[in-house]
């Protein structure tokens, strides 16, 4: 009988400072906290599955019992940012940081940049992406130039009005910088931004197009499929991964449609893991500081996770989690260095089990290969014998 795994990582939902947080500059951060206090924040569906008896989780209130089986995860890699945050899930320990840039690209790098796309580049320093387009977009228009930017995180940004630079092209750019970072310049991701509209009313579009590092060594992802078995990946997933591994996907505009098109994969007959990415969590409202929509974003996914357990098949299992945290409540608008939550569901696992604080993001990849009965060798350790219910446990009422 084929085996399914859904693996949803909700973009930043960290739940609490690591103890190495300040070396990241983010002491006292905890997402779920912050966004508990926004407008209309609520999480009963994932409630009763036992989220807030997590430790750090503690916006409550908690239930007596809960069905789910639950984990907080501390982050071996150094670092915090999402290539690094789906890499360790997957079973890659990142040992060393990606190369970061608050001061701004190399001359050397940009120079070659220049000269291979045949256009100027503007801006060169970490900056908001929605406020790098409002200070440099009339310039854009009038020169052509491109708009290259950065954040705490290690990447490369480049946007583009997309009747200045078709977004066909701009991809083409940011495969041509891609090529180039690499070695000391290895950022993680490459991201394109492509906007429209007129000098003071500039909005992003929903075309952006991430362009990653490849794996350095093959990860969860290639060794399912490398099995023969299927690996679907919604939404960023195939970016942060750069393919490898996966054997089907699909680009989402956001959590809606992430969440749509994950329930039209769970009615597909297939043998292996659904892996989606919700981006809007952290790309929306994290970023951007803003509390309010964090918590409407949370509250509308645990609106429509009664439709995802309602399609979980008999040897289904639903694991929910997160990448790392972006607290919207703090100064910085950057990633925060944050335990991330893990959720479990499904009639093949037992129920109200708390698996305490867990070293390593990797222990559910390799519990996911545990499941799948795929050897592999990728860091973590299976925690599949404490979750799963044995033959002779009757069935919850």
């Amino acid at each position: 009988m084929s085996k399914r795994v859904f693996l949803i990582v909700l973009d930043s939902f960290g739940i609490g400072e690591m103890p190495d947080a300040a070396d990241f500059g983010d002491a006292g951060s905890n997402t779920l906290r912050a966004a508990s206090k926004g407008t209309g924040f609520s999480m009963p569906n994932m409630g009763g599955l036992g989220l807030f008896h997590i430790v750090g989780a503690d916006p409550g209130p908690t239930r007596a019992d809960f069905t789910g089986c639950v984990a907080r995860l501390a982050e071996r890699s150094r670092g915090k940012d999402t290539t690094t945050g789906h890499w360790e899930i997957a079973g890659l320990i990142s040992e060393q940081a990606m190369p970061t840039f608050p001061e701004g690209f190399p001359k050397e790098l940009l120079d070659r940049l220049s000269a291979e796309t045949g256009r100027g580049i503007l801006c060169n320093r970490p900056y908001s992406g929605t406020d790098v387009i409002r200070d440099f977009g009339e310039e854009h228009e009038r020169t052509g130039a491109l708009i290259v930017y950065t954040s705490a995180d290690s990447v490369l940004q480049i946007a583009a009005h997309e009747d200045i630079v078709p977004v066909e092209q701009l991809y083409e750019y940011c495969r041509i910088a891609r090529k180039i970072c690499q070695g000391p310049w290895g950022v993680g991701r490459i991201i394109a931004r492509p906007f429209i509209g007129t000098p003071g009313n500039y909005t992003r579009t929903t075309r952006r197009h991430d362009f990653s590092l490849n794996p350095p060594k093959p990860t969860m992802l290639d060794i399912i499929s490398g099995a023969g078995k299927d690996v679907l990946a919604v939404g960023k997933i195939y970016d942060i991964f750069a393919g490898s591994g996966i054997t089907d996907h699909v680009y989402t505009s956001g959590n809606a449609e992430g969440i749509d098109r994950t329930l039209e994969y769970m009615d597909r007959d297939f043998d292996g893991i659904c892996f989606t990415n919700l981006v809007d969590f952290d790309m929306l409202y994290g970023h951007r500081n803003d509390v309010d929509g964090y918590a409407a974003a949370l509250t509308y996914f645990d609106g429509r996770l009664p439709e995802i357990l309602a399609k979980l098949r008999p040897d289904d299992i639903l694991m929910i989690t997160a990448d790392h945290g972006c607290d919207p409540s703090t100064p910085s608008t950057d990633h925060s260095r944050e335990y991330i939550p893990l959720v479990m569901a499904g009639a093949c696992l037992k129920q109200g089990i708390n698996l305490g604080t867990r070293i390593g993001f990797s222990d559910i990849g390799k519990t996911i290969l545990d499941y799948l009965d795929i050897p592999g060798s990728i860091a973590g350790e299976s925690f599949l014998k404490d979750i799963r219910r044995s033959g002779e446990e009757p069935d919850a009422e």
